[in-house]
């Protein structure tokens, strides 16, 4: 048996060895947490690397849509207005309309025209069926005065007649001659006018042509005095157009008092603006993943439509100049377009939204270490 000594100083040793070793237990854990956890993110990052590169992303991107600003090309009053801010209009509605009564008067004015082209064109037919009538008469006065040129000629050669009226008869020959001649340079003009076809139609005559084209012009003004939309959208910046406002064709394409801005709700995209690091495995045709910050939750499948052939910067009124020695080299942008597919939720897009894309390269490290 043990004396009490014995077992009074193994309870006071014990309790310290058991401290002891729960601090060498606590030493142990926390050297194998350590070694574990550094183990544990070297294998994940590693994880992370091998399977990395594969997902392209940017925030630099934004809804895009086919926009116009709809004017005409002739200058007018604005007569009506008939659409109003918002509006849903289909292509060839009407959105505004100038007044055509100038446009009518001037089309009259050239279908006046055409009418007295014809009527020339007719004349011109006349006039060269009479110069080769008078032609005739005159051929046949100018060979009478060649008979009779001939007989004096033998009667003064011997003296049977004066010289005198030989002379008055030759002279009579040459002025039928000349008359024969203008005759015959008239009925080449004409027949010029009628395109050497003296039986030329109307409507293939030159004068005749030219006014057709002014009519035809005048009619195109008349036309475009009613504006219509191209395509389907939504109509935005009407308000800055009225009834009484001077379109002046000149300036139409760069003033809102002269247009309406049309939105389509058709041909939607997103552009992204990636960083041209970003782009070594990205092509077109490669899924894309979009979603908008003003619809949380909503998601929009796409593919890459096309990459721009030059960064934003190049198309830059003001582009970089790097020709000095201190120059810092920048990241460029480069356009991606993507092309919008399914969605989940039925939520409109507008242009300007901004998004988060996200696209599938669809290439892995681990694959091209496995495969060299």
């Amino acid at each position: 048996m043990m004396s009490s000594e014995t077992i009074s100083r193994y309870a006071v040793q014990e309790p310290r060895r058991g401290l002891r070793g729960l601090w060498e237990d606590k030493a142990r854990l926390r050297r194998v947490l350590m070694i574990g956890g550094v183990a544990i993110v070297a294998v994940v990052s590693l994880a992370f690397y091998l399977m990395g590169a594969r997902y392209v992303t940017t925030d630099d991107a934004y809804v895009k849509a086919a926009q116009l600003m709809v004017s005409t090309d002739v200058s007018g009053l604005v007569k009506e207005v008939n659409v109003r801010e918002g509006q849903h209009v289909k292509a060839g509605d009407i959105l505004f309309r100038l007044d055509p009564k100038p446009f009518q008067i001037a089309l009259d004015n050239a279908k006046a025209a055409l009418g007295t082209a014809a009527q020339n064109v007719e004349s011109t037919k006349a006039d060269y069926r009479r110069d080769l009538e008078q032609i005739g008469a005159q051929q046949a006065q100018v060979n009478v005065a060649k008979s009779t040129l001939d007989r004096y000629s033998k009667l003064v050669s011997t003296n049977s007649i004066a010289r005198t009226l030989y002379d008055q008869q030759r002279a009579t020959y040459l002025s039928a001659q000349a008359t024969l001649a203008s005759l015959r340079q008239s009925a080449q003009v004409d027949l010029a006018k009628l395109n050497g076809n003296p039986n030329l139609p109307n409507e293939q005559a030159p004068a005749y042509l030219q006014a057709q084209a002014q009519v035809d012009e005048m009619q195109r003004q008349l036309d475009h005095s009613v504006v219509r939309a191209p395509f389907s959208g939504i109509v935005t910046e009407v308000d800055s157009l009225q009834p009484g406002t001077l379109v002046i064709s000149a300036m139409s394409a760069f003033t809102t008092t002269s247009a309406v801005g049309l939105v389509s709700d058709k041909d939607i995209w997103v552009e992204g603006n990636m960083k041209e690091t970003d782009l070594t495995h990205v092509h077109p045709g490669q899924p894309v993943e979009v979603t908008v910050d003003t619809y949380p939750g909503c998601k929009w499948q796409g593919t890459v439509q096309a990459i721009s052939a030059a960064s934003g910067s190049t198309f830059s009124p003001l582009p970089a100049e790097n020709a000095s020695g201190n120059w810092v080299k920048v990241v460029q942008r480069i356009p991606v377009r993507v092309k919008l597919g399914d969605t989940n939720c039925k939520s409109v897009l507008r242009a300007g939204m901004s998004t988060f894309i996200s696209i599938d390269t669809g290439h892995r490290r681990w694959y091209r270490m496995v495969n060299g």
